[in-house]
């Protein structure tokens, strides 16, 4: 251990309420139930904990009683069908270690995620599995500084220090433009989500990959940008379409749930899928195969990812067990339906 490793270790919470003027009770409030503290406060003491590089210690939240067996798995919306199966995928590795599972959602808003926080460590739940899309660099920091065990789920490219299970989705969204333009599609529209989102932002980049290998001009394929990934706002990128001067003849959402609301769109329009324009999705979720045209869809494997990220968080967690961190990517596929499948376009 370096040295100032060494002399970050040794700032208690006592040197943290001197140096920002608050008492013990105020630092304990700001690390294990933040509602309680005004923002000021809670902003100012959480800047000197930065500072000074305060931990928490693993002796402070040794696990015990039930909270040992319970892992927490923090998800953005159980609305969203993939982020139910990766739920799901949690619980059957916590299940194989006789474990439960507490699941917290709403992690796009920071005021729920500090209270999933403040819950998680006063009960010393044994760690937690974050797949909190856009608000994971921030979680991790306050997991971190929490010291609370946990693993990064449907997060692609490693992380410092500890273990994540990510999934391809560059070869995904490569994948989904392959097909289309296999299928004689050169004007291709891509109906995308926030692009905060790394893994709307990768889907995109294999999008362009999959322009460029076939030799087209990028203006075959046209963005068009959604504020969520939600039916409605995929029906209201369907509208957006019929709306082009030049119809695209294929469509690429980057989730399900905006393949379904362009879906809907068209099918109120009177066009047919696939014969006037294509359609594909991604996640392949339950609905996929049950719409009123069968959707073409990348399946991410939210089960699997869910399984894998809880499984690493059990193993690191268990005491005397070796563990190194592990990065692991698991690969998308392309699941072909009839919303791609006239015959090929010429």
């Amino acid at each position: 251990m370096d040295h100032e490793t060494a002399a970050r270790r040794k700032v208690g919470i006592k040197d943290v309420a001197r140096e920002a003027s608050v008492s013990l009770g105020t630092v304990s409030n700001v690390l294990n139930r933040p509602e309680l503290v005004a923002e000021p406060t809670r902003t100012r003491v959480l800047a000197v904990i930065d500072a000074l590089g305060y931990v928490r210690t693993e002796g402070a939240r040794q696990l015990h009683g039930w909270a040992a067996r319970v892992l927490a798995v923090l998800v953005p919306d159980l609305a969203d069908p993939f982020f139910t199966a990766l739920a799901i995928g949690v619980e059957q590795a916590a299940r194989e270690a006789d474990l439960g599972v507490m699941v917290c959602t709403g992690t796009r808003d920071p005021e729920e995620e500090a209270r999933h926080l403040s819950l998680i460590t006063s009960h010393r739940i044994r760690g937690a599995v974050l797949a909190s899309g856009e608000a994971v660099g921030r979680t991790v920091a306050a997991f971190r500084r929490n010291a609370v065990p946990f693993v990064i789920a449907d997060q692609y490219g490693p992380q410092p220090g500890v273990c994540s299970v990510g999934i391809d989705d560059v070869a995904g969204g490569h994948a989904a433009v392959r097909h289309l333009i296999g299928r004689g599609h050169r004007s291709i529209a891509y109906v995308s989500g926030p692009d905060h989102v790394q893994q709307g932002r990768d889907r995109r980049r294999g999008a362009v990959d999959a322009v460029s290998a076939a030799g087209l001009q990028h203006t075959s394929l046209r963005e068009l940008a959604c504020a969520d990934v939600s039916v409605s706002a995929g029906k209201d990128a369907g509208h957006r379409i019929l709306g082009l001067p030049q119809r695209p003849s294929a469509v690429f959402c980057s989730n399900d749930l905006l393949a379904l609301g362009v879906l809907q769109a068209l099918y109120e329009a009177g066009l047919r899928v696939p014969d006037d324009i294509a359609v594909v999705g991604y996640d392949d979720i339950e609905f996929a195969a049950s719409a009123v045209v069968p959707l073409t869809s990348v399946r991410r494997p939210a089960v699997a990812l869910g399984r894998q990220a809880g499984r690493l968080l059990i193993q690191d967690t268990t005491r005397g067990a070796v563990h190194e961190h592990a990065h692991v990517v698991l690969q998308p596929e392309l699941v072909v339906r009839r919303s791609t499948m006239a015959a090929p376009v010429r």
